[in-house]
């Protein structure tokens, strides 16, 4: 039984490892989307306000 419990052992610490990569990725990938979010509008605000502005009326 002691191969048993090793194999077991390892497929428990496999698990744990594989749960925290996964979540590990999961938190980068949002932390990355927030950023690009922020990254944007940012640079929208830096823009000149265009000098073409005119209401058109159908």
């Amino acid at each position: 039984m002691d191969i048993m419990s090793s194999i077991a052992s390892t497929s428990t610490a496999y698990s744990q490892a594989q749960l925290a990569t996964d979540y590990s990725m999961s938190l980068t990938k949002k932390m990355m989307d927030t950023t690009e979010e922020l990254a944007l509008k940012e640079l929208e605000q830096m823009l000149p306000p265009s000098p073409y502005t005119f209401d058109v009326y159908a």
